[in-house]
């Protein structure tokens, strides 16, 4: 048997570590459980949209058949680049060639021929005109003197008369023919609107671009109003991003963004917000937003898919806390609250939201930096501490930086926010 005081020793020790076990436990209950929670800090955030979205020429002209004919040439091919004025298709039109040709015969006619017979015709009129004027003032003599007959007087009277009408519609049929005169001005509008129209028949482009379509071939007949070819207009190109209306009172025009393309997934390219839409689509409840394209992004082709991230706010600084932290922290919402730790004790507290992202928001009033918070959202309703609970903190970390943006300037700012349509 153990000698009586050593068993008393062992006894005390035992009851001393129970004792000590004992004043742990209510310490640990009295200062209340280990929660997660943050050290709340100010630094850069960024809010980014991102969404889907598709390459649209900014300009597809269709381009048709002004005039009926023969297709005698096709000479571009889809994908050829073509400049203002170069030829796209030569059509062959015989009736508007023989209007030409018909044109051109009279003009020369009435130049070479009814011009100067015309003139002739005046010229010999006058010439009548005078000699009837003489001789009817010499009859005028003949019959003061009672040489002639009266009868005779009159006579060459009505001479004169007739010979004055004969040089006027002379004078007429030469001025209608003469340089500048409504029938050469006739004539040679008939001209001006045969070649007019043989000009058609050469089709042109009017803009510099790529041809997408072509929809004709040598011997086709073609009729007014009639598409041949499609060409994507050289300009600044387009993507067309269907957003979630949520997103509007974050949209702007001017706003930056971040392209990829699922065909070249490596070479990131900027954009900018240049057109949102007035109206939403009911059907999806979406508002289409505009992306004009850097003219750099040369490889970005007609039709492709194209993922954007949008800039729709950036802080410098900002106090934020992550998104765990918050309650009520519902889409949309501009207040939130959080359970704030002071003293080893909770205290819920009303704050002002800024900027949201998809790690972290920004809260504008309610907290300061060095506050800390717990990360209230991980634990289940019924462990949340009321208001005057004992907590103790375990500090983790911010969360990584998350931004949905491929721009290097971002990728260590938290905060971004999915925005697809």
């Amino acid at each position: 048997m153990p000698h009586p005081r050593k068993r008393r020793r062992w006894m005390i020790a035992t009851a001393l570590v129970l004792l000590l076990v004992l004043l742990s436990w209510a310490m640990a209950r009295w200062r209340g459980p280990v929660l997660p929670g943050y050290e709340v800090a100010a630094g850069p955030l960024v809010q980014n949209v991102v969404a889907t979205g598709r390459v649209a020429a900014l300009s597809r002209v269709q381009v048709g058949a002004e005039i009926s004919g023969l297709v005698l040439e096709r000479r571009v091919m889809e994908g050829d680049r073509v400049e203002p004025g170069d030829v796209l298709v030569v059509l062959r039109a015989v009736d508007i060639e023989a209007r030409r040709n018909e044109a051109r015969a009279a003009l020369e006619t009435l130049r070479k021929a009814d011009r100067p017979d015309a003139q002739a015709r005046y010229r010999q009129a006058q010439a009548d005109l005078a000699q009837a004027e003489r001789e009817a003032q010499r009859r005028r003599e003949l019959g003061e003197r009672q040489l002639v007959s009266r009868e005779s007087v009159e006579q060459a009277a009505q001479a004169v008369v007739a010979a004055r009408a004969a040089a006027g519609q002379a004078r007429v049929a030469a001025e209608s023919v003469a340089s500048g005169g409504a029938l050469e001005a006739q004539v040679i509008e008939r001209l001006r609107a045969a070649e007019a129209d043989l000009e058609r028949a050469v089709i042109r482009s009017t803009v510099a671009g790529t041809v997408l379509v072509r929809q004709v071939e040598p011997g086709d007949a073609v009729t007014p109003g009639q598409v041949l070819l499609e060409i994507a207009a050289d300009a600044p190109g387009e993507i067309l991003l269907p957003l979630d209306e949520k997103n509007l009172s974050l949209l702007e025009v001017g706003q930056p963004a971040t392209c990829v393309t699922d065909a070249f997934p490596g070479r990131p390219f900027a954009a900018t917000v240049h057109h949102i839409a007035p109206g939403i689509d009911p059907a999806r409840g979406t508002v289409d937003v505009r992306l004009r394209i850097d003219p750099s992004a040369d490889f970005v082709r007609q039709d492709m898919t194209v993922t954007a991230t949008l800039l729709t706010g950036r802080r410098d600084s900002a106090l934020a806390v992550p998104n765990d932290a918050l309650l009520g922290n519902g889409p949309g919402a501009s207040r939130a609250e959080v359970l704030r730790v002071r003293g080893g004790r909770v205290e819920r507290v009303p704050v002002t939201l800024g900027l949201r992202g998809l790690a972290m928001t920004e809260v504008s009033v309610g907290l300061a930096e060095g506050d800390t918070v717990l990360a209230a959202s991980t634990l289940d309703d019924g462990e949340l501490p009321a208001d005057g609970d004992r907590v103790r903190l375990r500090v983790q970390a911010m969360p990584a930086a998350r931004p949905a943006a491929a721009s290097s300037e971002d990728q260590d700012l938290p905060g971004a926010i999915q925005g697809g349509g």
